[in-house]
């Protein structure tokens, strides 16, 4: 009876943590719904919109903005890891000088620290100056790859209209100037952006066009780019057998390629091919050779999405411990990187883990932690 009692009293204190964030949500425009006990009870298989949902899942909800641990990153891995390459290529590969190319490449590293930081919409301001300068001085290979850096940060925000129209910019731009590279990427992008929207139809066709392109170039990295985007419309599909080939010939291309990023990515999109089929020994392998690379690279997103894998699949075999130490090493990142966004799942994830565990004083903590950096986040 005294442990009943215990237990009890630990999730009200839960309880009321929800409630007392409650009103600061609403305020913000952030909630509409109520807190019940069904909330901290259960948790429903999916929704779409926060609101009028319960206050449980909010803090979920707040990291939406970001594609957290989504399994379709934009090509050819997540923009924070790829950003900082890109930009050194705008430099390398253009004759332009002067102080005005030396303001629209220092807004484009402003804008690309931004957005490692979270801070997509400033990264996008950003960008956007910068491409205004590229404009004016002709610099026509930094335009295209401008246009690169807004699609992706748009579509890290889920404005696939905004990102899409980017892309498209960025395709016609490659077009008009015969850069092929830029095509594959612009090509890739878009075809993502399509995957989003559904249109699988359209999306197979973009990324076949990509993959014939960079087999005539004889682009091995871009060409498994290619390929294990064709094996995210066949897992879209659920066609999983046909997504896992597609993904092993993809890693095995941009290993050849020596595309290390881009191989972690596709890694990871074969361990979420396994894990929706179950086959939890196979997908533990394919994350945990996403997040070895990832690790090595220094690539926070890339290990943020192998980590939530990871967590998933040892969730789903019983290994607990295994799954607290990964959430564990998930929020480290988050701190070491400074990412507040990123900081705010990780807490959430872990205050979800303990309340599952029955370990409410944990939970509590978490999301008390989780509180404090969402009002950081959402104050005006």
């Amino acid at each position: 009876m005294e442990y009943s009692t215990n237990l009890q009293i630990k999730q009200e204190k839960v309880k009321k943590i929800y409630s007392s964030w409650q009103p600061v949500m609403v305020r913000r425009g952030l909630y509409s719904g109520s807190i019940n006990a069904a909330a901290i009870q259960t948790k429903p298989k999916g929704f779409g919109s926060l609101a009028g949902k319960p206050l449980y899942f909010l803090l979920l909800g707040l990291s939406a903005p970001l594609l957290l641990g989504s399994s379709a990153p934009l090509i050819p891995y997540p923009a924070t890891d790829r950003l900082n390459e890109q930009i050194d290529n705008i430099r390398i590969n253009n004759g332009t000088q002067g102080e005005r190319r030396d303001e629209a490449d220092r807004l484009v590293r402003l804008g690309g620290q931004q957005q490692h930081q979270g801070n997509l919409e400033q990264a996008i301001a950003l960008f956007w100056q910068a491409l205004e300068i590229y404009h004016q001085i002709g610099d026509v290979e930094s335009v295209g790859r401008t246009y690169d850096f807004i699609g992706l940060a748009n579509g890290e925000l889920r404005r696939y209209p905004e990102a899409e129209d980017a892309f498209r910019r960025r395709l016609a731009v490659a077009r008009s100037n015969k850069d092929l590279q830029g095509q594959i990427f612009g090509l890739n992008n878009l075809g993502t952006i399509l995957l989003e929207w559904q249109n699988l139809s359209e999306a197979r066709t973009t990324f076949a066009e990509a993959l014939a392109i960079s087999r005539s170039v004889r682009n091995f990295a871009l060409e498994g780019a290619s390929l294990s985007n064709l094996g995210r419309v066949a897992a879209a599909e659920k066609d999983y057998d046909r997504a896992i080939k597609l993904y092993e010939a993809a890693a095995t291309l941009r290993r050849r390629g020596n595309d290390p990023l881009g191989e972690a990515n596709t890694l990871n999109n074969l361990g979420d091919a396994y894990l929706a089929i179950h086959r939890y020994s196979d997908s533990i392998g394919a994350y945990g050779a996403a997040l070895l690379i990832a690790r090595e690279r220094r690539a926070p997103n890339i290990q943020f999405r192998a980590i939530d894998g990871l967590v998933a699949a040892h969730s789903s075999v019983g290994r607990t411990d295994r799954a607290l130490q990964l959430l564990q090493e998930r929020l480290a990142i988050a701190k070491e990187t400074e990412n507040l966004h990123q900081q705010l799942k990780s807490l959430q994830l872990l205050a979800e883990f303990y309340r599952k565990q029955g370990n409410y004083a944990e939970a509590a903590r978490a999301y008390h932690q989780a509180i404090a950096i969402a009002h950081i986040l959402h104050d005006p």
